[in-house]
């Protein structure tokens, strides 16, 4: 553990991760709300299926633990 003022290179791995977990989130939730509400065309099915793979990954991403 770190002294007080002081952060350890683990202290800042574990900064980036939360921050990288923050910003996954904030995107998932984007792609989520913003997806449907856009006309792909003739490519909306594909753009489903890459959707729901997005969101699939983030969400395995985020609750699985190391």
């Amino acid at each position: 553990m770190s002294k007080p003022g002081e952060l350890k290179p683990k202290d800042w791995k574990k900064i980036l991760t939360g921050a990288g977990i923050a910003i996954g989130g904030a995107a998932l939730t984007y792609v989520a709300e913003t997806v449907p509400n856009i006309d792909f065309g003739v490519w909306t099915p594909v753009a489903v299926a890459v959707a729901s793979v997005l969101v699939n990954f983030g969400r395995k991403w985020l609750t699985t633990q190391a």
